[in-house]
């Protein structure tokens, strides 16, 4: 249900690290609390984010929730699809679901995130 190559935010985004590139998106977790997602309202490319600030929102039947950059960088591309289709997020998270790539200005801040078990811990407590 968590992949384990990926890093996890305390406010359960996912990121996937490729080089100095990130693909984040939301957890199986946050995806199922949240319902029918019905619209992503997501930055265009070359926007600034700063980690652990919001860069965007996730509608749902039941409430709109903040989204959250795992790590600071530049937005370098956005799932057009999810305009469309944002319900492409509850069928498949972690992948056609994913929301943008960041390329990060320091790719150390990955290492501040959760790793799987910690994450797997977090929604336990829940």
């Amino acid at each position: 249900m968590y992949p384990d190559d990926l890093k996890y935010t305390r406010e359960h985004e996912w990121m996937r690290v490729d080089g100095d590139r990130a693909t984040v998106g939301i957890t199986h977790y946050a995806q199922d609390a949240l319902g029918d997602i019905v619209y992503v309202d997501l930055p265009p490319v070359g926007t600034a984010v700063t980690g652990g600030e919001p860069f965007g929102e996730v509608e749902s039947t039941k409430s709109v929730s903040d989204l959250y950059s795992p790590v600071t960088g530049t937005i370098t591309e956005r799932n057009e699809r999810l305009d469309k289709s944002p319900e492409i997020i509850n069928s498949d998270p972690y992948g056609q679901g994913w929301l943008v790539v960041i390329e990060m200005t320091d790719a150390d801040q990955a290492g501040e995130l959760l790793d799987v078990d910690a994450y797997r811990d977090l929604v336990a407590e829940s």
